[in-house]
């Protein structure tokens, strides 16, 4: 475009830095005349201090014009200052000399990575037009770092969704990344096929100022109703009487001041073509639509969140079929068992935690009270359904024979020729009421304790290799113990104390001493330890305490 023949240029803000009065206000001249903002420095010293401030305030120069000459620093040295600070380091330089230079004068001058040299006294079309091209270098330069930025930053923000442990970890590293890449509040929503909906924040939030259950489902609606029957990724702006209000500002309730004011919403929907799961990243939408860079992120989001959320949810649903299979089969209430008083605690882990194998179990026999705990190694839905087959196996084989050596080979056997490859570790005990009598059974599993009422407790030498290894070890005998009726016994699977870096050999000497100073009785021992140790962890906790009772 021109206009009378004259180039109309972008405005542009330029850093003039020279030690002659009269030149340096010539050079401004030129540079106001051309629609240029001037700043005017007159030795480096002081352009460096203008650009400090200037890089603080956000609002550097877009080019520098630069006296070679400089009383206190060549103009090169203070080209290579300038790049050397990261803030500053795009900002193009134009040097230029009164003087005549020869051309190894002016190869410094770009060495040190300036983008022009200029021989002044220049006519002032040439002084404006070589400004003209510096800035638009460094603003090409500019840009081009910004998408480098933003692309890094889509990266890092997929890279997080990819590694969310659940649907709930996935929206919020969306929903961060969201906010990042357009600078105002997001909020991300996956919704399930039965749908179950998750959501995150962008900011924290407290949970008084959430939208109610109700806004959850109006959303759920608005995404099923913009997606109907569609696949893929689709932009819409929902009106703001029909998008609920806190979702992204607080909603105002009592002790909490909020906006609560209405704003259209912009969102980017995605499901895959064989997805089950929609996922919403959402924003106010301040325009009609965002910026074609900033949509196009924006929906490569989207579709990554998505391509994320399908193998999460697959998961979900098979940790519940899991669970549920686990836990039907896992007694709340334990069948008489004459002569003695048992009581078992099963804390599952948090949600976030994979499927565990920990089972136990309490049957009344001819020869007395078996008991036994166990777990399936692996975290999966094959260990709980194994889980389920070893519990069920135990209760048939006892019915012939409820001796913890005889059913151990048993279950060993069982398991190596239905389940090649799976282990478990299990410890069986059968007790007589009446004597006290003790055989006990050990695979791999903890050892059981004898706690006293005196207030000492002692792990039982019962040892042997896992159920279902293979290779032919032989088993040894059960130990035999006799339990006094002053005596409890406390069999723990290893998710009670069991922690990541610390040797189980120290976390089973912290058991006792806790075992040896709990209160008296069966429920008050296991209640105290999984007061002491069943805090946020990563595997399910079973105990079994029994006493004799005559």
């Amino acid at each position: 475009m021109s206009v009378k023949g004259k180039a109309v240029s972008t405005v542009s803000t330029v850093l003039v830095v020279d030690d002659v009065p009269a030149s340096r206000y010539a050079l401004s001249a030129v540079l106001r005349r051309d629609g240029h903002r001037v700043l005017l420095a007159a030795s480096a010293g002081e352009a460096l201090i203008e650009l400090d401030v200037r890089m603080r305030a956000g609002d550097l120069p877009d080019v520098a014009l630069v006296d070679v000459g400089l009383p206190d620093m060549s103009g090169y040295e203070l080209c290579r200052r300038m790049k050397q600070s990261p803030p500053i380091a795009a900002l193009p330089v134009v040097h230029f000399s009164a003087a005549a230079r020869p051309p190894a004068d002016r190869c410094r001058g770009l060495d040190a990575g300036g983008e022009s040299y200029l021989t002044v006294p220049a006519e002032p079309e040439e002084i404006q037009a070589v400004v003209r091209a510096a800035a638009r270098g460094g603003r090409c330069r500019s840009d081009a770092q910004l998408r480098v930025g933003r692309l890094a930053l889509l990266a890092g923000t997929i890279l997080d969704v990819q590694s969310a442990r659940c649907l709930g970890e996935l929206a919020e590293a969306a929903a961060v990344g969201t906010a990042r890449l357009t600078g105002v509040p997001a909020t991300v929503f996956v919704l399930g096929e039965d749908g179950e909906l998750h959501l995150g924040f962008s900011r924290r939030r407290a949970a008084e100022s959430l939208p109610d259950a109700g806004a959850h489902e109006a959303v759920a609606r608005l995404m099923q109703r913009v997606m109907s029957g569609r696949t893929g990724v689709r932009h819409s702006v929902v009106p703001a009487p029909l998008w609920p209000p806190g979702f992204f500002r607080p909603v105002a309730s009592a002790g909490h001041r909020g906006d609560g004011t209405p704003e259209d919403a912009g969102l980017a929907l995605a499901r895959l073509s064989q997805g089950r799961t929609l996922v919403c990243l959402a924003t106010p939408a301040y325009q009609e639509e965002p910026a074609p860079e900033t949509g196009h992120l924006v929906e490569r989001l989207a579709h990554a969140t998505a391509l994320a959320a399908e193998p999460l949810l697959m998961y979900e649903e098979e940790r519940h079929v899991a669970l549920t299979l686990q836990r039907s089969f896992l007694p709340s209430q334990l069948p008489e068992l004459p002569g003695t008083d048992v009581v078992v605690r099963y804390e599952p882990a948090s949600r976030q935690a994979e499927i565990g194998g920990d089972f136990y179990a309490a049957l009344p026999t001819p020869a007395g009270v078996l008991t036994g705990i166990g777990d399936v190694v692996g975290h999966s839905l094959e260990a709980a359904t194994v889980m389920v087959e070893i519990r069920h196996a135990l209760r048939a084989y006892c019915v012939e024979d409820p001796d913890p050596g005889v059913l151990a080979r048993r279950l060993d056997r069982m398991l190596q020729h239905y389940h090649p490859g799976v282990t478990a570790t299990m410890c069986l005990s059968l007790v007589d009421p009446a004597t006290g009598r003790t055989r006990i059974a050990n695979a791999g599993h903890i050892p059981p304790l004898v706690v006293r009422d005196e207030g000492t407790a002692a792990y039982v030498d019962a040892k042997g290799p896992l159920l279902g290894l293979g290779l032919g070890l032989d088993r040894p005998p059960p130990s035999e113990v006799v339990l006094a009726r002053s005596e409890r016994l406390l069999m723990v699977t290893d998710g009670l104390i069991e922690t990541r870096g610390t040797d189980l050999a120290v976390s089973m000497e912290q058991l006792r001493l806790a075992a040896a100073g709990a209160p008296l009785g069966v429920a008050d021992l296991c209640d105290t330890l999984l007061t002491c140790f069943g805090h946020e962890r990563e595997d399910d906790i079973a105990l079994l305490a029994l006493r004799r009772t005559g």
